[in-house]
């Protein structure tokens, strides 16, 4: 009976003449994307109020610091997911393995936004958000991989870099809309009501998307054994020396990139706790940052698909570099709305735009037998190592030297890591006349 389900109603796949129905896989695995990083990433947005309710402490530092670790218990289980959702989209396909990583952010987004505070229930509420983080890694451990691979998988040869962009742009959206929520809320509450309960207004209007994000996720065609254009660096193969290389240089450059991203994302609390700066100032500086992050995004892929992956890599990243210190040093000395707003947004500007071009030079130099997976493993161990401690690395680094340029010290080894990693990757654009023989194909 089941073989005659099957027969009777086949999985759909995407063909390359179907144009239509490529942007609407892409457009549905962004958005199913944006959903999962807003429940995953605002709760940095809240650690300080989150801190208040589930770890209260003698002082406000240790309280911090026990929500920061929380935050980054997130990063221990994403590896796993990783290695288990994104091997079984190698298997099954990009889309089963996508629905079981939402539902699964589906339930934990409401147990931590529902959990009673420490005052109510005791220790179980921290062991509540604890688990609910470890469910939240797991399930974003096992998003990325297979997500990244449908993007590259649906679009045109001509359009993967831009299509791959909407990795690392959804990435910012989701966390603009975390600091837009942030900023509204802190505008509009005082804050005793903030601390209270209106970061537990946050998630749950992630919450009450869901079964949106669901729905579009269960409406996808499969890309897994769609046709495409091999990449010229890599064999076929599970194991060949190409692929190992770029798997050890991505490793790298992510782990460059994971640290850059969320320093970042630690600027609303950095302003809030180390520059004493106004609530909404501080999530203002999230905000531009991220919103201007989008833009850079989207323009780096669009880069790519014209002028190739290692120039638009390089070069952009050489200029962050320059800028990092100077940046910070502004902010610093000056902790003005124009330093904060203008100096951040220029430096996620630059910085960005090389973040794109890695993104899709690394999924489409994998073998795409091993693509989801691989993909996943590496961004989750580079995350899980970087990004779970990048917050409390900051926040120690200040507490212990008392300078407010200790992010920019991190950034810049980051950054520097990142760019000689960058500079060994290979160019795995597809040759301009593979290109134009796609263009002219018949529909």
């Amino acid at each position: 009976m089941a073989s005659q389900f099957t027969r009777e109603k086949p999985e759909p796949v995407l063909v390359p003449a179907d144009e239509r129905l490529t942007g609407r896989a892409v457009w549905g695995a962004t958005i199913g994307n944006i959903l999962e990083f807003y429940d995953f990433g605002t709760y940095s947005f809240f650690a300080i109020q989150i801190g208040q309710a589930f770890f209260p402490a003698s002082d406000s530092f240790a309280s911090l610091m026990l929500s920061l670790a929380t935050f980054g218990a997130g990063f221990v289980t994403r590896p796993i997911g990783a290695m288990v959702l994104g091997s079984y989209s190698d298997r099954a396909g990009r889309r089963p393995a996508m629905t079981i990583s939402f539902a699964m952010m589906s339930a934990a987004i409401l147990v931590l936004a529902l959990t009673p505070s420490y005052e109510a229930v005791g220790i179980a509420a921290p062991l509540l958000v604890i688990f609910a983080r470890l469910v939240q890694g797991f399930a974003l451990g096992g998003e990325v991989g297979p997500t990244t691979a449908y993007l590259l998988e649906a679009a045109p040869v001509e359009g993967r870099g831009l299509a791959v962009s909407f990795q690392p742009a959804s990435q910012q959206i989701a966390a603009t809309a975390g600091a837009l929520v942030g900023e509204i809320l802190s505008l509009t509450m005082t804050s005793e009501a903030l601390n209270a309960y209106g970061w537990r207004i946050a998630l749950l209007l992630g919450a009450a998307t869901l079964p949106f994000g669901f729905w579009l996720r269960s409406a996808l065609p499969e890309t897994l054994h769609r046709p495409e254009a091999a990449a010229p660096v890599v064999q076929s193969v599970k194991r060949s020396p190409a692929a190992r290389r770029i798997m050890s240089l991505g490793f790298v450059i992510l782990a460059s990139c994971t640290i850059i991203t969320y320093v970042t994302e630690y600027m609303t609390t950095y302003a809030l706790h180390t520059l004493q700066v106004s609530a909404p100032l501080a999530f203002a500086t999230t905000l531009i940052s991220n919103a201007v992050g989008i833009a850079a995004a989207l323009l780096g892929g669009w880069l790519v698909d014209r002028a190739g992956r290692r120039h638009v890599m390089i070069w952009p990243q050489i200029t962050a570099l320059l800028m990092t210190y100077p940046v910070f040093l502004w902010i610093a000395e000056s902790r003005s709305a124009v330093a904060l707003l203008g100096g951040l947004g220029a430096l996620t500007l630059i910085g960005t735009i090389p973040y794109s071009a890695f993104y899709v030079s690394l999924v489409e130099g994998l073998p795409k037998n091993i693509r989801g997976g691989a993909f996943a493993t590496i961004y989750a161990f580079a995350i899980a190592i970087f990004g779970g401690t990048a917050q409390p690395v900051v926040a120690g680094l200040i507490h212990v030297t008392g300078n407010a340029l200790a992010p920019a010290w991190y950034m810049l080894v980051a950054s520097a890591a990142g760019l000689f990693a960058m500079l060994m990757m290979p160019e795995t654009a597809p040759p301009t006349t593979q290109i134009a023989a796609n263009k002219r194909s018949p529909a």
